[in-house]
């Protein structure tokens, strides 16, 4: 309700009932209301004069509009009556101040709709041949674990021996079997770019099932993976594994759960563990013309037979050489198999090949492949080989390549010709890593190094301008930073609305984070800060705080090696939130006192006021609350000099949490009705909602004990919490219900409210769940 009008008011008016009478009061302090019931001449003179009052005061037009929404009848999870009566069904989160009468049915344990199952198994290969005694082995290790633990299989084998293609076959056909997800990994052990880090790894995986925001510490991280994975029957594939190391913060708990690790290493390290092992060989001479038929034809093959067996053995026996070298003859069907089979007998011997694990036959491929290749398109397997992101949409390939998307997309449709590009979905695309590994090398050695970076800056410039661009999308208020593009980036990144921005941000992280460090290890100063910027919605709703930390502490080098101020303190600032939210409180104070002292030298009042209130964020984490009100109040008054209304608004939202904690309610109502109105007339929904939060507790403050009022105001913000989609509000506001419903006495219906407020808490916040267990474990917990 969000315009007051005299005959909405005044209808309201006439119809409150003495318990909405005073909840007005208690919105309202200090108003001079009549006693009630009010009649049609009273109400409308009383709408008129409260509106009239309410046109030079703020706060009072925000407590109004709480009131009229209140009063205005509400569908079954927020009830503005004060009975409930006849046969009525109740799902999901119900307050219900007054009597419950007749046969109704409530149903209290609302969960947010689960997200979907994951299925990322990536697809299997279109030409698979033969392995069916490889299938049935790993089908026997399945079947012979004894199911006391979870199975960890490991298939072994040289680069271009099948390994994924195998595993990836196997895996599908299980998926009834593994009913509550599979899961797939890149952990990259053999990239020029180096491996992959298990948190990176199980930050996906728990995001995957429905977790939000994952600690920043990598035993936390493990142990909310064991604890999320128990009981579930999962499949997960952890492909191009180097160490043991890498792998074992992966390994999920349950004992149905099955996990694949698939390593050009033998990793007897997993064995300790009880891993069992499965050793891939080259295709049989047999598979091998098999493989090469299907890709090219019964009749093709049959007219050279023989050419076509010593072509197999030129590939090692190997199905990434076969591939390569069939889909370079596929693309040319009136050369003979003779004529291929002398060009790679001239490209290098087949025993140098075997010696070098089978390496070398697939450069072998790899270079007659390339060899045939139009200049343009050479160019572009080049270029695309450069950047570190192991997928990519056709807009990056545009972006590396110099290329309109349209013809980026015809460069990708070449390469997948010759099977030097896989298709993994729609706009997406990928090099295995030896063929992005070959792509590299010759670019390094047929390009100048001023060429190559130059590739390089393009990808990171186009990242860099898609992050802004989803930026501006989801924080709309925060004042933008310059960026320093080598060239303007095209064909960046356009999304439909908010969702899919931040769907996009996490979906880019780790190439994100890839090309951060590839900016900070090149120099490249501006561009490194500047990535971190745009990633900021990023961490401040998913909360990474791994990445969020990580990122800063690279970012704020970067600016101060930039000589930029303004990028220094933001930095800074941002930076040190990332760090009291995870917890470093006393970190985040010194990150924040630099900012300040920055900002004090400058001259900049924004920034400064931005500085003591985190600052005040910091000492109010750490429970030393005067010195945060000190901070809060001194950062509120630069705020209202300046004209910032959110940044104020925000300062009294944290005074008033302060002044509730304290156990001043009269004034935690005051400040938070104030900064309520200002956060909805900017609009900042969220915050809005975080101010009624603190209001409705206001009002369950022992000063005052209005818990009808203070349930209904609940009731409304974990509404506008469901709204915005905050979780972890969710899970507040719910515990927030628990503790008033304990205060007045109804110990049932507080547990109810805390177990709904475990249920929210549980997939974004373990510190918060494992305290709300341990008081629902306890002999007396309320």
């Amino acid at each position: 309700m969000d315009r007051l009008t005299v005959p909405a008011l005044a209808g309201a008016l006439g119809r409150a009932d003495e318990t909405a009478r005073r909840t007005l009061a208690g919105l309202a302090p200090g108003e001079s209301l009549p006693r009630g019931p009010w009649d049609t001449a009273t109400a409308s003179a009383l709408a008129g004069s409260l509106l009239a009052e309410a046109d030079a005061r703020p706060e009072l037009a925000e407590a109004l509009r709480l009131w009229l929404t209140l009063m205005t009848p509400a569908g079954p999870s927020v009830s503005a009556a004060n009975s409930i009566a006849g046969g009525a069904s109740i799902d999901g989160t119900a307050i219900q101040a007054g009597e419950i009468h007749g046969g109704v049915h409530v149903h209290t344990g609302e969960r947010r709709p689960a997200p979907p199952v994951p299925r990322q198994l990536i697809p299997g290969p279109a030409h698979f041949t033969n392995r069916l005694s490889d299938l049935g082995a790993l089908e026997s290790l399945r079947s012979a674990h004894p199911g006391a633990s979870a199975l960890t299989v490991v298939v072994t084998g040289a680069a271009g021996v099948g390994k994924t293609a195998l595993v990836s076959r196997w895996l599908h056909g299980l998926t009834a079997d593994y009913p509550d997800g599979q899961l797939y990994a890149d952990l990259r052990g053999h990239s020029k770019d180096g491996p992959v880090g298990p948190g990176a790894v199980l930050g996906q995986f728990l995001r995957a099932f429905g977790l939000d925001q994952v600690p920043a510490a990598a035993a936390e991280q493990a142990a909310l993976w064991r604890t999320v994975t128990t009981g579930l029957r999962i499949a997960v594939h952890l492909d191009n594994a180097l160490s043991a190391a890498q792998i074992r913060p992966l390994l999920p708990s349950a004992a149905t759960a099955l996990t694949v690790v698939t390593s050009r290493n033998q990793l007897p390290g997993l064995g300790v563990d009880g891993a069992a092992f499965h050793h891939l060989g080259i295709l049989d001479p047999a598979s091998a013309v098999e493989l090469l038929t299907r890709r090219l034809g019964d009749e093709r093959v049959a007219r050279e037979r023989e050419t076509a067996h010593q072509l197999a053995r030129l590939c090692a026996g190997l199905p990434l050489a076969l591939c390569v070298a069939g889909a370079r003859m596929a693309a040319r069907p009136r050369q003979s198999l003779t004529a291929m089979t002398r060009a790679m007998s001239r490209e290098g011997g087949r025993l140098a090949a075997l010696d070098a694990g089978g390496e070398q036959a697939v450069e072998r491929a790899l270079d007659g492949s390339y060899e045939v290749l139009s200049d343009e398109t050479a160019r572009g397997y080049r270029q695309l080989g450069l950047p570190p992101v192991a997928e990519f949409p056709a807009a990056v390939a545009a972006a590396a390549c110099a290329l309109s998307v349209e013809r980026a997309d015809r460069l990708l449709d070449e390469l997948i010709e010759v099977n030097l590009v896989e298709e993994l979905g729609p706009d997406r695309y990928r090099f295995h890593d030896l063929v992005r590994l070959h792509a590299a090398q010759l670019a390094a050695a047929r390009d100048t190094p001023e060429a190559c970076e130059s590739v390089l800056r393009r990808v990171a410039d186009w990242y860099v301008a898609s992050a802004t661009a989803a930026e501006a999308l989801l924080s709309p208020s925060r004042r933008r930073l310059r960026r320093d593009y080598a060239r303007t980036p095209v064909a960046v990144r356009r999304f439909a609305d908010p969702s899919a921005a931040l769907a996009w941000l996490d979906t880019e992280r780790l190439h994100l984070m890839d090309l951060l460090r590839t900016a900070v290890d090149r120099g490249w100063h501006a561009t490194a800060w500047q990535i971190v910027d745009g990633m900021q919605p990023l961490f401040l709703r998913t909360r990474p705080y791994d990445l969020w930390v990580e990122a800063h502490r690279l970012g704020l080098a970067a600016a101060e090696r930039a000589g930029h101020p303004e990028a220094v303190s933001r930095m800074l600032t941002t930076g040190g939130s990332g760090l009291y939210n995870s917890g470093s409180h006393d970190e985040a104070i010194g990150w924040f006192t630099q900012a300040l002292e920055g900002a004090r030298r400058d001259g900049n009042r924004r920034t400064q006021a931005q500085a003591l209130h985190g600052l005040g964020q910091s000492h109010r984490l750490a429970g030393r609350l005067g010195t945060a009100t000190t901070l809060f109040t001194e950062a509120l008054g630069l705020r209202e000099e300046i004209g910032y209304v959110r940044g104020a608004a925000l300062s009294r939202l944290c005074l008033g949490d302060i002044a509730l904690a304290s156990g001043e309610s009269g004034k935690a109502v005051a400040l938070l009705t104030r900064a309520r109105a200002d956060l909805r007339a900017v609009p900042d929904p969220y915050d809005a909602a975080r101010a009624l939060a603190f209001l409705g507790r206001a009002h369950a403050a022992p000063a005052t004990r209005d818990f009808a009022t203070a349930e209904r105001l609940l009731g409304l913000a974990l509404s506008e919490f469901a709204d915005t989609g905050s979780v972890h509000w969710q899970g507040r506001v719910l515990e927030m219900l628990g503790e008033t419903a304990q205060e007045r006495g109804d110990t049932q219906r507080a547990r109810d409210w805390y177990e709904q407020s475990l249920a929210r808490y549980a997939p974004v916040s373990p510190t918060d769940a494992a305290r709300l267990e341990e008081r629902l474990r306890a002999p007396d917990p309320l």
